[in-house]
């Protein structure tokens, strides 16, 4: 079974407060989205591989490390996704990304990918899908299926916030898949909601209804 990872990081948990918060503008909670981000990156990225170089400084040659050449991908859900490529981007400017867009059938309500554009070396890299909500778990577990059609073989799924629903339905679906979120909350409602939660990502993202 994949494991569940919950950030108690306090800076965290910190920005999540504005983040959920129903009076924080567009501007404030896209750059506040932009740095959860960033501060799950410095988490996920923990267990990177290093290898070890000489370095000449202005004193002598010292043993450093640098990555082992791992090759990364993120790839966001459109749209709510988008929010969280930046500030990943920042602490690995290498990484290629690509995108997967779904949308939900209104009579069967499963999700339905309309778009997908992945980099060409996707056996070789390992990927972080994003979202910034993991609600009911169907449309994540549809775009990690997609990607591993593609040849995926090493993914993880990075989100800020997300109800026990979402995280049983993706594990149960891809048990290889860890999951990384910055807050565990109580429940889906029945319009599928996440709550507490913070509302639509998308929508506050991007200043639409």
């Amino acid at each position: 079974m994949s494991k569940l990872f919950v950030f108690d990081h306090p800076l965290i948990q910190h920005k999540l407060t504005y983040i959920r918060d129903k009076n924080t503008g567009t501007k404030e909670f896209r750059e506040l989205v932009d740095e959860v981000a960033s501060l799950m990156a410095f988490e996920v990225t923990r267990d990177l591989p290093l290898e070890e170089i000489e370095t000449e400084t202005p004193v002598a040659v010292a043993k450093t490390k640098v990555l082992s050449g791992k090759k990364l991908g993120l790839i966001p859900i459109l749209r709510a996704g988008l929010g969280m490529v930046d500030g990943i981007l920042k602490l690995i400017p290498a990484a290629k990304v690509g995108h997967i867009g779904l949308y939900r059938d209104p009579e069967t309500l499963q999700p339905v990918e309309y778009y997908a554009k992945l980099p060409s070396d996707i056996e070789e890299r390992d990927f972080f899908v994003l979202d910034p909500m993991l609600a009911t778990g169907g449309s994540a577990a549809e775009a990690i299926a997609s990607l591993k059609k593609r040849g995926a073989k090493n993914i993880r799924l990075l989100c800020i916030i997300a109800a026990p629903e979402g995280v049983e339905f993706v594990q149960k679906a891809h048990p290889d898949v860890d999951i990384y979120v910055a807050a565990l909350d109580e429940k889906l409602n029945d319009h599928g909601y996440i709550v507490p939660g913070l509302g639509d990502a998308g929508d506050r993202l991007f200043g639409t209804k």
